[in-house]
C-alpha cells in the first residue's frame, strides 16, 4: 500500500473537479514511453520449528530486515521514528499490515528488465534474511497462521483501517493480515485507451486469479478454495471492491471513475508527519470544507492521490492502471504476470483481439465468473458454457502474439513471450498452483502442511 513520508509543502489545492480528473489524465503518455511496474508481496517467517511470523522490533525482526537491506543501497524512510520503508533505483520496499515485504517495482521498458529486478530483489531479501534466520514464502494467504498469531507493523494507516475494517466486512482483517499479491502497473495513451484498456482488463481479471490462484489452506487445513486471498475481497468492504459495473456503461471515462472514487469512504487524511482518522467520512465533505476532523479545510492533490489508493477493486485507475486479481507465488509467477498483462493490452491487435472474446459478456456474467472463479479456478464456465481452461490458451495465445509484436529482445536475441511459459504449463495441465499444493499435501506431504516451508520458500 502506498506510504507517505512527508508533506511536500508546496501540494496545490483543489479548485475544482477539473483537479480531480487531471490526476488520471496527466497518466497519459505516448506508446513510447509506456512502462510496466510490478509489486510482488511474500510472507516473512523464522527459519525454524515455528516458522513464526517476526515482529518489527525484536531482535532480528522486520527493522533489522530494512536495515539489512540498506547494505545495497537502499535509503530508509520513516514515519516517525520508524524505519517503515525503503527507497532505491529498484524503487521501493514497503510493509505490508502483518509484516509482508513487499517490492514496488520500479516502472521498466520491457520484461526482461522486469524479471532481472525481481532476480536481484529476491537475491538480496534471501542473502540478509540467511543472516537473521528468516525466510520467505510465496503464497495469496498464511496457510497455518491465525489473526492473533501475526504481528502488526507500525504504521499509523494501518491502525486506521484495522480499527475501521470490521465495522464494513467480515474478511477485512484477513486481507490486511493474511495475503499477498503480485500486481502489475501499466500505462495509457489517452482516455479512449484507458477505457479499452480497464474494460478488458477488468473482464479478463478472474481469469487471471484462476491462472494464479494460489491460496488453498487457511490455519493448517484445506480452505474449499483455490483462491481465499480472492474470496476475502468479497467480504471486505463493498464500498470500495468488486468489478465495478459501470466500467463496462456508455460514456465511461475519467470524470465517472473520479464520481465513484468521490462516493467512496475516506480512510484517512495525511498532514504533519501523521494520519488523521477520516474513517466513514465524505470526501465531498472534505471539498467543501466541512470534514469533521478538519473543519475548514479543503483537500490537496496529494490528499486525492492518497485517497485514490484507498479503493481496492479488481482493477483500480491512479494515473496509470493497476491489475489486482493474482494471488502472490514463486519466482516465475511473479515474472508471468506482467506479461500476461502487456501482451494483451500494450499491443493495439492483442487487445482489439482480446476485447472480441468479453465483449459480449453481459454485467451478470461478470459477476457469477467473479464469485465463482475463487472456488473453481480454470474450471470456471463462460457465458458460452467453454471453460477457463479452454479460454485460457485462446487469450494466452493472444498475450504470445501481442509480446512478439513488442519485439523486445534481450541479450540473447530472445523476445518477451517465454515469461508466459509457467502459464501456458498451468493451462495445458488444468491445474492451478493450488491443486498443485493440495496434490501435494494429500501426497507427499502426507497432510503435514509444515513442508511448504521447506518447498514453496524463494
Amino acid at each position: 500500500m502506498t506510504t507517505r513520508a512527508a508533506d511536500t509543502g508546496h501540494d496545490p489545492l483543489i479548485e475544482g473537479r477539473a483537479d480531480l480528473i487531471g490526476v488520471f489524465a496527466r497518466g497519459e503518455k505516448p506508446k513510447a514511453d509506456w512502462r510496466i511496474g510490478t509489486e510482488h508481496e511474500k510472507f516473512v517467517y523464522w527459519n525454524d520449528a515455528t516458522h513464526r511470523a517476526p515482529s518489527y522490533a525484536e531482535k532480528g525482526g522486520i527493522h533489522a530486515l530494512l536495515i539489512g537491506m540498506t547494505k545495497f543501497g537502499w535509503e530508509p524512510v520513516y514515519e516517525g521514528e520508524n524505519i517503515i520503508a525503503l527507497s532505491g533505483p529498484d524503487g521501493a520496499i514497503s510493509l505490508e499490515p502483518a509484516g509482508q515485504f513487499e517490492l514496488s517495482g520500479a516502472p521498466l521498458d520491457n520484461l526482461h528488465e522486469t524479471c532481472a529486478e525481481t532476480g536481484r530483489h529476491l537475491a538480496q531479501v534471501k542473502e540478509i534474511g540467511e543472516k537473521l534466520g528468516i525466510g520467505f514464502l510465496g503464497l495469496g494467504f498464511w496457510p497455518d497462521k491465525t489473526r492473533a498469531e501475526l504481528p502488526i507493523m507500525p504504521k499509523g494507516r494501518y491502525d486506521i483501517m484495522l480499527r475501521h475494517m470490521p465495522r464494513v466486512g467480515q474478511l477485512g482483517l484477513d486481507m490486511m493480515l493474511r495475503t499477498c499479491t503480485i500486481q502489475t502497473n501499466l500505462d495509457y495513451a489517452s482516455e479512449a485507451d484507458m477505457v479499452k484498456k480497464f474494460r478488458v482488463s477488468l473482464a479478463l481479471q478472474p481469469l487471471a486469479t484462476a491462472l494464479f490462484a494460489n491460496s488453498p489452506f487457511t490455519e493448517g487445513k484445506p480452505n474449499g478454495f483455490l483462491s481465499y486471498r480472492s474470496h476475502i475481497w468479497t467480504d471486505t468492504d463493498p464500498h470500495r471492491t468488486g468489478m465495478l459495473p459501470f466500467v463496462f456503461e456508455d460514456g465511461f471515462g475519467y470524470e465517472r471513475y473520479a464520481d465513484y472514487m468521490l462516493d467512496v469512504p475516506m480512510y484517512f487524511v495525511f498532514r504533519n508527519g501523521g494520519y488523521i482518522d477520516a474513517a466513514g467520512l465524505s470526501f465531498h465533505d472534505f471539498l467543501d470544507g466541512k470534514l469533521s476532523v478538519l473543519p475548514g479545510e479543503t483537500p490537496r492533490i496529494e490528499d486525492w492521490k492518497d485517497h485514490l489508493s484507498t479503493a481496492f477493486p479488481e482493477v483500480r485507475l491512479k494515473s496509470f492502471l493497476e491489475m489486482r486479481g493474482a494471488d502472490g507465488g514463486p519466482w516465475n509467477t511473479i515474472c508471468a504476470l506482467p506479461a500476461f498483462w502487456v501482451g494483451l493490452l500494450y499491443d493495439d491487435q492483442a487487445l482489439d483481439a482480446a476485447w472480441d472474446e468479453v465483449k459480449h459478456w453481459t454485467i451478470e456474467d461478470h459477476n457469477r465468473i467473479r464469485e465463482q472463479v475463487p472456488r473453481l479456478g480454470l474450471a470456471t464456465k463462460g457465458p458460452r458454457g467453454r471453460t477457463f481452461q479452454e479460454l485460457g490458451r485462446r487469450i494466452l495465445d493472444i498475450a504470445h502474439a501481442g509480446l512478439a509484436a513488442r519485439g523486445r529482445l534481450n541479450a540473447s536475441g530472445d523476445n518477451e513471450t517465454g515469461f508466459l511459459d509457467p502459464l501456458r504449463e498451468i493451462v495445458a495441465s488444468g491445474k492451478e498452483p493450488a491443486r498443485r499444493l493440495l496434490d501435494l499435501y494429500e501426497g507427499e506431504w502426507s497432510g503435514d502442511l509444515s513442508r511448504i516451508y521447506q518447498d514453496m520458500s524463494f
